[in-house]
């Protein structure tokens, strides 16, 4: 049988990659928007007003931008089209705003396209917030009263967390693809020159790193779930 603290340090083997990764991501983010808030594009657009120009040249007139509370806080709603940038980025013209409301700008126009990972992703947000506090309970229930249950129930809670792997998954494409449209709307619209992309990059890439660490973080996870259970039906 796995007693708890094997089952601990077997945890840390699974989640230390990613937890490193993930750290040192976040990281990069805010050294990178720390050095590129701070230098001015040339065209002295602020974040709100980049978003509002790439949004009207692709014909998203009913997409709102509005101004959100904390720290990049940015984010597209599809549900009421509203498209929130956080103070840093909504009222800065810096080369870090411009390529961060470019980026949501992304999301908008993917769902004007009914880009397919992002569709799917929406779908399985119910699930997600369900699954994610409730998979690993029902694991641990179905863990501990196996002589009660058998393996179903755990395995249960394994499958019903593994949803929140599947959305971390599906996310690395919806993110990739709304980056990759930023630094291609933000050249061809003449909203920054291609000397100024090296910031944008830079911000963008850093970004893309937190999404990598929370998709292996969750798919790391349910293969820890997993094999501690395969490890008790063996003992």
């Amino acid at each position: 049988m796995f007693y708890w603290f094997e089952g601990y340090w077997l945890y840390l083997l699974f989640s230390m990659p990613a937890l490193l990764l993930g750290l040192w991501a976040q990281m990069k983010v805010k050294s990178a928007f720390k050095q590129y808030s701070r230098l001015s594009t040339s065209s002295r657009l602020t974040g709100a007003e980049v978003a509002r120009r790439i949004l009207d040249l692709n014909g998203l007139h009913d997409v709102t931008v509005e101004e959100s509370k904390g720290f990049l806080s940015d984010h597209y709603d599809p549900r009421s089209r509203t498209l929130r940038l956080s103070p840093k980025v909504f009222r800065s013209d810096s080369i870090a705003a411009a390529g961060i409301a470019a980026h949501e700008v992304g999301h908008a126009i993917q769902h004007k396209a009914d880009y397919a990972p992002l569709q799917l992703r929406s779908a399985l947000v119910p699930t997600v917030q369900l699954g994610s506090w409730l998979g690993p309970i029902i694991f641990l229930v179905g863990f501990l009263f196996q002589s009660v249950f058998g393996t179903t129930l755990a395995w249960l809670g394994v499958i019903i967390f593994a949803m929140t792997a599947v959305f971390a998954v599906v996310t690395l494409p919806v993110e990739f693809d709304a980056s990759a449209r930023a630094k291609k709307l933000l050249v061809s619209q003449a909203i920054l020159s291609p000397a100024e992309m090296g910031g944008v990059n830079a911000v963008l890439n850093a970004a893309a790193l937190t999404y990598v660490a929370a998709a292996i973080q969750a798919i790391t996870t349910v293969m820890y779930y997993a094999f501690l259970l395969m490890g008790s039906n063996r003992d």
